[in-house]
C-alpha cells in the first residue's frame, strides 16, 4: 500500500520535559491506524505535532512530501484534518453554519463544491440534516462528536486524525461513531485515530501503536495486538482475554 503519512523520529519537549521520543509511525492510504495507550501518554501531542500546531524535532512525510516545521494551514492545504478531543464547536452557531465553517478554506481557494460535500455529510450522518437548523450547543454527545467529525470532512482530508473520539459517550454512541469511522474509507479518506478505548480501537483498525511515556512500545496489525498478553493485562483485562 502507497503511503500516505510517515512519522520518523519525531519528538516534543516541553521545556526539560520530553512528552513524545523519537516517535516512527506510518499509515497507508485506505487504512485505519490507531495509537492506543494511558492517560498521559502523549497520544494527544503526537497528533498535534503531526499537525503543526506543536514545535518538533524529526520529520513528517506527507503525501510524498517532507515537511518539517509546517504550520497547520499547510497540513490542512495538503489534505490533513484533525478532530481534537475537546471537538470545539462554536456553540452559537448552527450545525450547518459549523459544517459550512469547516470547508471555509477550500472555498477560499476557489473550490466551490460545498454544496455536494454537505450532502456527502449528510448521507453520512442523517442525525445532523435532522438537526441542521440546531445551535450546536445543544447537541447531545454523541451528536457533538458527529457534527465534529462531519465538519472534519467538509475539507475533503486525505487524512483524518481523530483525538479520543469515543470520550465521553455511552457505549452504544461509541459503536455508532466508529461504525461511521470504519465507513470513511468509501470516501477515501485514511484515519490515525487516538483512542484510550483500547477494546473499540482495535476492533475497527487495521495497524496499532502502543504509545507509553512518549515511546512506542509495541506495534503491529491491530488484531494481533488484540492477543498480545501485554495488551490484555494492561488495555483489555480479562474480558479481552476470554474473548
Amino acid at each position: 500500500m502507497t503511503k500516505l503519512l510517515e512519522v520518523r523520529d519525531l519528538q516534543v519537549a516541553y521545556g526539560k520535559v520530553t512528552a513524545v521520543a523519537d516517535v516512527n509511525l506510518d499509515v497507508a492510504e485506505g487504512q485505519i491506524v490507531t495509537v492506543i495507550g494511558p492517560n498521559g501518554a502523549g497520544k494527544t501531542t503526537l497528533l498535534s505535532a503531526i499537525m503543526g500546531l506543536l514545535p518538533s524535532g524529526g520529520a513528517v512525510h506527507f503525501g510524498g512530501k517532507v515537511r518539517a516545521h509546517a504550520d497547520i494551514e499547510e497540513m490542512v492545504a495538503a489534505g490533513m484534518g484533525l478532530v481534537p478531543e475537546k471537538r470545539e464547536l462554536f456553540a452559537e452557531m448552527s450545525v450547518e453554519d459549523n459544517l459550512i465553517l469547516g470547508g471555509f478554506h477550500r472555498y477560499r481557494t476557489g473550490k466551490r463544491d460545498q454544496s455536494e460535500s454537505l450532502r456527502e455529510v449528510y448521507d453520512l450522518f442523517p442525525r445532523l440534516k435532522e438537526r441542521r437548523g440546531q445551535l450546536s450547543g445543544t447537541l447531545s454527545g454523541g451528536e457533538r462528536q458527529m457534527l465534529a467529525v462531519g465538519r472534519a470532512l467538509m475539507a475533503k482530508p486525505r487524512l483524518l486524525m481523530l483525538d479520543e473520539p469515543s470520550l465521553g459517550l455511552a457505549p452504544r454512541i461509541v459503536r455508532e461513531v466508529l461504525r461511521i469511522v470504519s465507513e470513511l474509507r468509501t470516501l477515501g479518506v485514511s484515519i490515525l485515530l487516538v483512542e484510550q478505548n483500547a477494546r473499540a480501537a482495535l476492533q475497527v483498525a487495521d495497524y496499532a501503536y502502543v504509545l507509553e511515556t512518549g515511546a512506542v512500545t509495541l506495534e503491529g496489525p491491530a488484531r494481533e495486538l488484540a492477543r498480545d498478553p501485554r495488551v490484555i493485562e494492561v488495555y483489555l483485562g480479562m474480558g479481552g482475554h476470554r474473548e
